[in-house]
């Protein structure tokens, strides 16, 4: 992550990484920062900090602040996309690996500071930004993608419902994490209220031979970490 550097008598010499590494880096540590600060309190600066580098070298790697972010956002929905397919790639049946992901303990999990969905929720209170808007739509839109292309799979093999749309259902459960900093706000008993809106979205999702089986996922496996 920081440049090595090694002391000599005469001078100390800084070692450059290989350009696809620096700019791995410098994703890596915005992505701590964007995840615990969101993107206007978030400084450039301690992006370059973290990384062991200069402002301008940020710079050179990205263009701008506002590009570094819209690169933070699709590499954090790659890495829930591929932890979400993975899970299903082990045989975990669709319905258990979102049940486990929208679980509401995970959930709360998931949109702490410095999770990637403190990224997502930081997106949408953004997306009406004249410089970022129209990029942050593109990434909820990558997100519903992804879950629509899980959804499609739990629909061939039989476990989601086959009069589902999968896109239209994907961008049903990107609304429902999108809403839950407004339940937050002026629900009372939300743990209550997001159990039960957790429950009614998978069961409405699921294929008659796996009604009452959405809760078998939990808190077990990928799902329940912080990540899913």
């Amino acid at each position: 992550m920081t440049d090595v550097t090694e002391s000599s008598p005469r001078a100390r010499t800084r070692t450059r990484l290989p350009a696809a590494e620096r700019r791995a880096s410098i994703l890596a540590a915005a992505t701590e920062v964007f995840s615990e600060t969101g993107y206007q309190r978030g400084k450039v600066s301690d992006i370059a900090k973290r990384v062991g580098v200069s402002e301008p070298v940020v710079f050179q790697n990205f263009g701008s602040k506002a590009a570094l972010y819209r690169a933070t956002l699709d590499h954090a929905v790659e890495s829930v996309s591929a932890l979400l397919h993975q899970a299903a790639d082990t045989g975990r049946p669709v319905p258990e690996v979102l049940t486990s992901f929208l679980d509401p303990a995970h959930m709360d999990r998931f949109h702490r500071p410095g999770a990637h969905g403190f990224l997502f929720a930081d997106a949408t209170a953004l997306a009406h930004d004249p410089d970022l808007g129209q990029a942050l739509r593109q990434v909820h839109q990558h997100l519903a993608d992804m879950l629509a292309g899980l959804l499609d799979r739990g629909r061939s093999a039989g476990d989601i419902r086959q009069d589902v749309d999968p896109h239209t259902a994907a961008w049903w459960l990107v609304s429902l994490l999108a809403g839950r900093s407004f339940r937050a706000a002026v629900v009372p008993d939300r743990d209550t209220v997001e159990a039960e809106l957790t429950d009614l979205a998978l069961r409405a999702l699921l294929s008659r031979g796996n009604e009452g089986n959405e809760g078998n996922g939990g808190n077990g496996g990928n799902g329940g970490n912080e990540e899913p």
